[in-house]
């Protein structure tokens, strides 16, 4: 199967007057196309730099980036980023955030907001379409930010640390939801966490970066039984301390 994704020796600084300040380095992996993989590191090796060159944010100085063979700045493939808040409007309702990449690209119409409310009836909102933000609670926010980010029908999903701002309890319900439509939807998906627990519990496969300048130190292919679909399940996997100490010892030796 050919990779959606290729990052080919990538490497990034920031510059400053005072100098540069090497972030990545001589980063390269790929992503095929329904995988779910997830990146881990140190604080500051540059995870989020990561994700803002592969969303084309950013521009690598060394490497390239492709999907399905093209340049990442020409590429026709849709890429969806859902961060680590929500940024839902609250003078918009529920259904007209959810609405709103449809507005921006001008596809808003009959057969748009018809898929648009099937989502919202799937993922449990119908009953709070007409509702405002700060009615919602923080899990119900966040499936709401997902649809508006997977109505525009994204070929790559990029989550930058999407449950860091909920509780503990509310982050592994939100976590397991969103996972678990991410891959019903047989989404690509490339998710940033700090969360060693949460990376293990989601992906098929966990790259941990070093220390600054983030390289690529370890990667690690995660397979579970069929009975532990889930990321709610995974945690109670035979498999999972196994991999959980494997990923620490990795991120542990980088530091």
């Amino acid at each position: 199967m050919e990779p959606l994704l290729k990052a080919c020796g990538i490497s990034y600084s920031y510059h400053t007057l005072s100098g540069a300040t090497p972030a990545l380095s001589d980063i390269s992996f790929t992503v095929s196309p329904g995988e779910f993989l997830a990146i881990v590191g140190p604080s500051g090796c540059g995870k989020s730099t990561l994700l803002n060159l592969l969303s084309g944010l950013l521009s690598p100085e060394e490497g390239s980036i492709y999907i399905e063979d093209t340049p990442i700045r020409e590429a026709r493939s849709g890429i969806g980023y859902m961060l680590q808040r929500d940024h839902l409007f609250e003078w918009r309702s529920i259904r007209e955030n959810a609405a709103l990449g449809l507005e921006i690209r001008h596809q808003k119409n009959k057969e748009t907001l018809q898929e648009l409310d099937e989502m919202l009836e799937s993922y449990g909102l119908t009953a709070f379409a007409h509702a405002k933000p700060s009615e919602l609670s923080g899990g119900m926010r966040q499936r709401a930010a997902l649809i508006r980010t997977l109505i525009l029908k994204p070929d790559l999903l990029l989550l930058d640390e999407p449950f860091s701002a909920l509780d503990y309890q509310t982050r592994l319900s939100v976590c397991d939801d969103i996972a678990s439509i991410i891959r019903d939807t047989k989404k690509t998906a490339i998710l940033i966490t700090h969360d060693l627990a949460e990376a293990i519990s989601t992906a098929d496969r966990v790259l941990v970066l070093s220390a600054r300048p983030g390289r690529i130190r370890a990667e690690i292919p995660l397979s579970f039984s069929d009975q532990y679909d889930s990321p709610l399940k995974r945690r109670n996997a035979p498999e999972f301390s196994g991999y959980f100490n494997q990923v620490w010892n990795e991120l542990r030796s980088s530091m």
